[in-house]
């Protein structure tokens, strides 16, 4: 098959009417959880550099809005801004079967394609449901254990591509200049997981960049610039570089049964999505019996295989993180600070907590294993297992099938939007908050985005 054809056939066919009310409001919530998590990313300390370097660069009067702050940028650089900012604080949505981060990438790239096409809500829906497809098709059908032991991070990867499909449908471009705009994708996806080594901020500019590079792919492609035909499946094409076993067959299995947007889950924790599990069996036993941090002594953490080298090892490393990026990253922080403060969200992951004698001595009864029971149906699911027991010996143990935020345990719009008014607090009004959400929740009915430009402006 010619699969990268295929792709952008089905791409360039999708149309909002196709579209369920089910799919449509799915859009909608994920989209809020997009503008709360990057609104709330504007204020980390990576994103200043960011803010530095769009204003010095991409500054223009009409340009795009860069989410969180009074900027206004050419819409390329908007895309790149919001992807590294909504990626900055690990309260991005993923999905398990391919291990990535949608939002961050297609969502960014969809605002910035509608500034620059002039277009409103359904065309929007119809990108962002577009690029979540191409997206996570792409990440499964690499094999998302083997793409990351190559040294990948997919959500830049794969989210190259996704943001490339996403701008080529709205800014309406016919299947061959789509079809363009993929090849010239393709030759821009890497992304490096060597962040971990040192907790660096490239992790955070995978999702900007793959969204900037995405929109640039399809405005090249609209100019008449080529890109190999055959991007996907060719000899060196992405499927054959980036995987030693990928699978291109998987790519168009039930396509649109369900839509991809549906299979996405939602982060209540701050940290890597391989980390939800594990604090939420903790949580489960703390609060279920009544549990004091002093009467821990030991608690087993079962953590994925495709997990284990990003949230356990090194040990060194994870017991002693340096940067937020480190303890975003490292289970024993994470466990640590659930059992101490009972929850895991932003205030957590903090200096002052990396600095904790209290927070360091609670690591220190910490142990991850690699569970072999936890495998049976990865990726699909991503459980996680805890053992913990007391000084007085008794024993607890939980099971999480799957974490909350599942599509099978999600959040509900109210647990959303509590979320997202939590995220938005220290930048917005609770009036512009609310004025957010109810844009959101009817914005098919958009002819255009301006108002919601405006809505996402600090000024």
């Amino acid at each position: 098959m010619e699969e990268t054809k295929e792709l952008t056939k089905r791409c360039h066919a999708l149309n909002y009417n196709d579209l369920s009310e089910e799919v449509i409001d799915r859009v909608k919530y994920l989209t809020l959880d997009y503008l709360g998590v990057a609104a709330r990313g504007s204020l980390s300390e990576s994103s200043a550099p960011i803010l530095n370097f769009v204003s010095n660069r991409g500054m223009v009067r009409e340009g795009a809005v860069v989410i969180g702050t009074d900027l206004k940028a050419d819409p390329t650089y908007a895309a790149l801004a919001n992807g590294t900012f909504a990626h900055s604080i690990e309260l991005d949505d993923v999905v398990n079967e391919a291990s990535l981060h949608p939002a961050v990438v297609i969502m960014s790239s969809a605002l910035a394609s509608a500034h620059i096409a002039g277009r409103g809500g359904r065309s929007l829906i119809e990108g962002i449901v577009v690029g979540y497809e191409a997206m996570v098709r792409l990440g499964f059908a690499l094999d998302p254990t083997a793409h990351y032991a190559q040294g990948f991070h997919p959500t830049g990867t794969c989210g190259t591509m996704g943001s490339a499909l996403t701008a080529a449908k709205i800014l309406g471009l016919d299947q061959e200049a789509m079809t363009n705009a993929l090849g010239i994708a393709g030759s821009q996806a890497a992304a490096s997981m060597e962040f971990l080594s040192d907790g660096s901020f490239t992790k955070r500019l995978h999702a900007g960049w793959a969204a900037h590079s995405g929109v640039i792919a399809a405005l090249l492609a609209r100019e008449g610039f080529t890109g190999p035909g055959t991007i996907i499946e060719g000899r060196y094409g992405f499927l054959r570089s980036h995987s030693p076993s990928s699978d291109p067959s998987s790519l168009f299995k039930n396509w649109g049964d369900p839509f991809k947007v549906m299979k996405t889950s939602i982060k209540p924790h701050a940290c890597c999505r391989y980390k939800q599990g594990s604090i939420d069996g903790i949580l489960e036993i703390m609060h279920q019996n009544s549990l004091n941090p002093s009467d821990i002594k030991e608690v087993k953490l079962g953590i994925l295989k495709a997990g284990f080298p990003i949230i356990a090892q090194p040990e060194e490393s994870k017991y002693n993180p340096k940067s937020i990026v480190d303890a975003q990253f490292s289970m024993p922080f994470g466990a640590a600070v659930a059992i101490l403060h009972g929850r895991a969200t932003l205030e957590e992951y903090t200096e002052k907590n990396m600095m904790s004698s209290e927070i360091k001595q609670m690591m220190e009864r910490i142990h991850c294993v690699e569970d072999p029971e936890l495998e049976r149906d990865y990726p699909k699911k991503w459980p996680a297992s805890v053992s913990l027991s007391t000084k007085g010996g008794q024993q607890y143990h939980a099971k999480i099938e799957f974490p909350k935020g599942d599509p099978e345990n999600p959040l509900t719009w109210d647990e959303l939007i509590h979320k997202f008014k939590n995220l938005i607090s220290p930048i917005f009004t609770d009036e512009r908050g609310v004025e957010i959400i109810s844009y959101v929740r009817g914005i098919e009915l958009a002819k255009n985005l301006k108002d919601l430009s405006r809505l996402l402006s600090k000024s």
